[in-house]
């Protein structure tokens, strides 16, 4: 080491100079071998043998965060400059040996130089995590998975292919508490085998319903001191609203209302007669002659009505793991939803009938996990909400949904089956009307009352099985109108067919278009 004065001192600045030399001649080569050995451990730290002759006098270096290097010349090198010595220190422990101490994650430089100047080496260092450790540990955690973990700056890039969604989000979460930070992380495992799922769903419901109505009308009428009464009673159905069949019922007696409210006839003679004045004649006459003598009758209805209502849906679905598919037998009705500027009513569309949406996911091979949500709904008047228009004055009746929803998320093997849902439903209702005070009456409070009763239930069951799919050939399937041929006018008119009919052995024959239609695919 050699050291120039540039300017001359006083001895006393002399003196202090060359004890400040002494001090730092005594303090230099024990203090720089310690620090360097408490800070690399030359038997733990990466060796790089280079030569200097020759093209390899530029390369590059990995090197993991907070670790070393060991960079081992055939040349002497004086000095070594590194382009930012925050993120890497060179130390040189001998003119052929220089330890390169990792502190910061990113990139740089270091050029070596030999005494007479020269430049005798290059290296492009980059600086990054070390997951051997976290490779190692999902090798051991997922061993039937092909997973390579690389470090690209501070963030973990996950590549290769596993056998499962779950062993995928596993990895992922290994990942992130290694980084410390999910953002760090970059999945790109992709998951192989079959992940495609059919979803085969039977949803049947019974609906039951009967309906009773027993009701007894009255009328009388007399004379009494010339003045005629009559009397009736007519108690409505207040469940119902209105008599199952008019028609239906019994009669017994007759009031003969004609003879207390006869038709009247007036007539005008024209004639001059009595001096040129017409004369009125009025008659009283009777449409219907009556000869019974009873002054009172009896209309019995004693009406049942026996409804079924079958419904059966099978929705076969396929989706790829992760997405939403969804299917829906039934329609739509318009509901108003507001008015605009120019007083034009804007509506918008409720679905009904049978839904189904669901998302798979394939956990492994044996195991599916299935978000499932089933509702089955029809129009009703019950609850139904009745719009009064602003223009025409007449109501606009809003019919309502009568629902039944199922939401679970559950996990089966391919091909298993389960039962999402199991409703049974019933529902008894039943009204009386009658006259105040005598419907109360033991034996003749029956006729002055009527009863209405209606009775429902309602079963339904959703069953849901999951099958793991692959794409098949096309003559592997098969359509419900496959020979389907339209019969000709002699079989329609003679036969009364409505399709043509070929035998057991003979192939069905397959329709044929009069003309050449459709594409040429060359």
């Amino acid at each position: 080491m050699t050291f120039r004065i540039l300017s001359p001192m006083s001895g006393r600045a002399t003196m202090r100079g060359l004890l400040f030399l002494g001090l730092l001649f005594a303090v230099a080569p024990a203090a720089a071998p310690a620090a360097a050995q408490s800070r690399v451990d030359e038997s733990s730290a990466r060796l790089l043998s280079v030569s200097t002759r020759g093209n390899t006098t530029h390369q590059r270096l990995t090197l993991s965060l907070d670790k070393a290097a060991i960079v081992q010349l055939d040349a002497d090198a004086r000095d070594v400059l590194v382009s930012n010595p925050d993120m890497v220190d060179a130390i040189v422990r001998t003119p052929r040996r220089i330890f390169l101490l990792a502190n910061k994650v990113g990139q740089t430089n270091a050029f070596f130089f030999d005494g007479s100047g020269h430049q005798i080496l290059t290296l492009d260092i980059r600086v990054e995590r070390d997951v051997t450790d976290l490779a190692n540990l999902m090798k051991a955690s997922l061993p039937n998975s092909s997973i390579k973990v690389q470090a690209l700056n501070d963030n973990i890039v996950l590549t290769g292919s596993v056998s499962s969604a779950t062993e995928a989000s596993n990895a992922a979460d290994l990942a992130a508490r290694f980084a410390g930070d999910p953002k760090k992380v970059v999945n790109m495992i992709s998951v192989a085998g079959g992940q495609q799922v059919m979803l085969k769903v039977r949803i049947a419901e019974m609906d039951r319903n009967i309906a009773k109505q027993f009701g007894i009308d009255l009328t009388a009428a007399a004379k009494i001191g010339g003045v005629p009464v009559v009397t009736s009673t007519s108690n409505p159905y207040g469940l119902l609203g209105r008599a199952l069949s008019d028609m239906s019922g019994g009669q017994v007696g007759s009031v003969c209302p004609q003879v207390f409210n006869p038709t009247t006839t007036t007539s005008i003679n024209s004639t001059a007669t009595n001096g040129g004045v017409p004369t009125v004649t009025t008659s009283s006459s009777t449409s219907i002659p009556c000869t019974s003598p009873n002054n009172a009758q009896g209309v019995l209805k004693a009406l049942e009505q026996v409804g079924l209502v079958h419904m059966l849906a099978e929705p076969n679905l396929t989706a790829v793991s992760g997405e939403t598919a969804k299917f829906l037998a039934g329609g739509e009705f318009p509901v108003p939803a507001s008015r605009d500027r120019d007083g034009n009513v804007t509506v918008t569309f409720k679905q009904f009938g049978v839904g189904l949406s669901f998302t798979p996911v394939v956990l492994s091979p044996g195991r599916i996990s299935i978000q499932l949500s089933s509702e089955v709904s029809q129009l009703t008047n019950t609850g139904s909400y009745i719009l009064q228009g602003s223009t025409s004055g007449n109501g606009l009746s809003i019919p309502a949904l009568s629902v039944r929803r199922t939401e679970t998320t559950v996990e089966l093997p391919s091909g298993g089956s389960f039962a999402v849902a199991g409703l049974m439903q019933h529902d008894t209702k039943q009204v009386l009307n009658g006259f105040p005070g005598v419907k109360d009456l033991p034996v003749l409070g029956a006729l002055f009352r009527s009863r209405d009763f209606q009775n429902d239930e309602t079963e339904l069951v959703v069953l849901v099985s999951a099958y793991m799919v692959e794409p098949n050939a096309e003559k592997a399937f098969a359509a419900p109108t496959d020979g389907f041929v339209a019969p000709t006018d002699p079989e329609t008119l003679l036969l009364g067919r409505l399709n043509a009919v070929y035998k057991k052995d003979a192939l069905p024959v397959k329709p044929q278009a009069a003309a050449p239609v459709g594409f040429v695919v060359r």
